[in-house]
């Protein structure tokens, strides 16, 4: 639809007296580059943030493909969806319930909205030590002890690919009329196949953004935004998308957008279906596996992890942890000597995402390169923790209150009893360690300094780590 209607715009040989700058001059700069597509909103091609035309036919056909209320288009990925998705449904200075394992993204939303946040931590599971599902009773038990609290966000799948019950999670929300946002940028493709878990919206959300280009056929930064039930006003959620995403949105991305939506419409069902035998035959493959552990693939079930309501089985998550080799080690390995890039490491796992477009290739690859590594390694009886290890510090101030003190820099290893002015993260997967207003512990400092010698990057936003953290003088006494 749109890409078609670009692709004829461009064929017509119009004088592009207006933006962009690069005029699709393809003389000049060559046509590795789809500048014949890369326009602006001139006649013709509507307008992001008051679609009446093109614009308007792919946002209604995003919206009959996920059985939402209302989508919207997402040109700067998940992260501008979630900013305006949180500021849809509290005002400022309102108590949100979130997960700790969030991305940094809602932080910085409840950092705008001036939030109170209160914090739901996901218990460890045994076998891996990733973060396992929020209960809904943790949900159950927040709302009770803050019933001031105006929105309760979870993130399902996380990175790793644990999800949680978000059915249940949102009809406790819905007693208390209290609406349920899910951070399922990395679920986009839930919901078109049993064979993965089912999709937040579908289970009775308020609120989902998922981002298309994380786990389906569509370029960096495509997203959507999407409104169920009745609790969200659509028109609010358009308001603050029309604050925090661009208005020079790229028609390269919003086609990609189209073409992503188009393909799902017309081929759900035998993509999902070929996706699902790969999945099947990479499962078989690594069965033998005598070290490695891959998480709820191949010899390992959601069985064995009482911690996991549901797992997304597109997530491949190499587990280490009773081996000589790191996560951050595996992940070298495999580019080095196998060619294959996987996604993000920490310190005791590895990390593949298989989407819809792979080949069998690549799945026959991945598992024969996982078959010849567990053979050449050796087992070590120091079992390394697979995920980071988040906790609960003390709070004394709120993520917005903190960012106005006046702070130093100074070593990490003299921080403990200090209120910390900075957010600290891994990245990927970019959820905070610890964040602004909070008390600098000695657990905190074991963790960090536990990832980094595993070989995990950590940053903050001072910059200064891994030597060093911005933080105040407390007095709040550090047991």
């Amino acid at each position: 639809m749109l890409f078609e209607s670009l692709s004829q715009y461009a064929s017509l040989g119009v004088c592009p007296m207006h933006m962009p700058g690069h005029k699709r001059n393809t003389g000049l700069l060559g046509r590795d580059l789809p500048l014949e597509i890369d326009i602006t909103e001139i006649d013709g091609f509507d307008n992001l943030h008051n679609p009446q035309g093109i614009l308007r036919r792919v946002t209604e056909a995003a919206s009959a493909l996920y059985a939402s209320r209302a989508s919207f288009l997402l040109v700067n990925g998940s992260t501008g969806g979630i900013l305006a998705a949180v500021r849809a449904a509290v005002k400022p200075g309102d108590t949100v319930i979130m997960a700790r394992n969030c991305h940094k993204s809602v932080y910085h939303a409840a950092e705008l909205c001036a939030l109170k946040t209160v914090y739901l931590l996901p218990a460890r599971d045994e076998a891996t030590g990733l973060d396992g599902s929020i209960e809904p009773e943790q949900v159950e038990k927040a709302l009770s002890e803050h019933p001031a609290a105006r929105l309760v966000i979870v993130t399902s799948p996380t990175y790793a690919g644990v999800a949680s019950d978000t059915g249940s999670i949102a009809a406790i929300a819905h007693r208390r009329g209290v609406p349920l946002l899910v951070d399922q940028a990395h679920g986009a493709h839930f919901g078109f196949s049993s064979y993965f878990p089912q999709d937040a919206l579908q289970n009775g959300a308020d609120l989902t953004v998922v981002s298309l280009h994380k786990t389906l056929p569509a370029l960096t930064q495509c997203a959507l935004a999407h409104v169920g039930g009745d609790l969200i006003d659509p028109e609010r959620l358009a308001r603050e998308l029309s604050v925090f995403e661009t208005s020079s949105p790229s028609y390269v991305l919003l086609a990609s957008i189209d073409r992503c939506v188009q393909i799902l419409t017309e081929k759900k069902d035998t993509l999902f279906k070929d996706f699902e035998e790969n999945l099947t035959f990479f499962d078989r493959k690594i069965e033998g596996l005598k070290k490695l552990t891959v998480v709820c693939h191949g010899g390992d079930s959601l069985l064995g992890h009482k911690e996991f309501f549901g797992f997304d089985p597109g997530k491949i998550v190499i587990c280490t942890g009773n081996t000589n080799l790191t996560g951050v080690s595996l992940m070298e390995l495999l580019r080095e000597k196998y060619r294959i890039e996987l996604e993000m490491s920490s310190a005791g796992y590895a990390l593949a995402i298989a989407t819809v477009c792979d080949k069998p290739s690549h799945f026959d690859l991945l598992a024969q390169a996982l078959i010849d590594i567990d053979a050449g390694i050796t087992e070590n009886s120091r079992v390394t923790s697979s995920g980071t290890r988040l906790s609960l510090p003390v709070q004394v101030k709120t993520i917005c209150e903190a960012l106005y003190e006046e702070g130093r820099i100074i070593p990490l290893d003299e921080t403990v009893g200090m209120m910390s002015l900075d957010y600290v993260w891994a990245y990927p997967p970019g959820v905070p360690l610890i964040v602004p207003g909070e008390i600098v512990d000695y657990g905190m400092i074991a963790e960090m300094k536990r990832l980094i010698s595993s070989g995990v990057g950590l940053m903050s936003t001072s910059g200064k780590m891994p030597e060093s953290l911005r933080v105040k003088p407390s007095d709040v006494p550090i047991h």
